[in-house]
């Protein structure tokens, strides 16, 4: 079986870990790719040497060079790329950024914890994220 492809983007080493942490709850093997900020993020998608073709992209809003929205904007008006599944990560609870990313397509929108020593599970918390619908994303994109 094909090992699944996960795209994350995100900027903050903490939450890049912390979602390192909870995808290794998953009892499905995967391939982790991480980018920094949209603009890196595009040039692994774009690439001709290393085509990455993600199952799933994990996007946080808050990034510099080329924010979230920014990047959502670039992904939907691409061919080759506009139909990739894209749930946003963010502690962002700002209702314009969640409208401007529901604009554009998004599969999901995941709040981050704002402090990690609370333990307290949220149904949109990542560990709730990867048990529940990335999970079953993974399987069945590779059935």
């Amino acid at each position: 079986m094909r090992k699944p492809n996960i795209l994350l983007i995100e900027d903050d080493e903490l939450d890049i870990i912390s979602v390192e942490r909870s995808l290794k709850k998953l009892e499905i093997k995967y391939i982790l790719h991480t980018a920094y900020n949209g603009l890196e993020a595009l040039n692994m998608l774009r690439s001709t040497t290393d085509k990455l073709v993600p199952d799933v992209i994990l996007l946080d809003i808050n990034m510099p060079r080329m924010n979230g929205i920014e990047f959502l904007k670039v992904l939907r008006a691409d061919e080759h790329l506009k139909d990739l599944k894209v749930f946003i990560m963010t502690t962002s609870s700002e209702g314009n950024d969640r409208f401007a990313a529901e604009e554009l397509g998004i599969s999901g929108y995941i709040i981050k914890p704002l402090n990690y020593t609370d333990n307290t599970k949220r149904a949109d918390s990542m560990d709730a994220f990867v048990q529940f619908h990335l999970r079953k994303i993974l399987l069945d994109e590779n059935t």
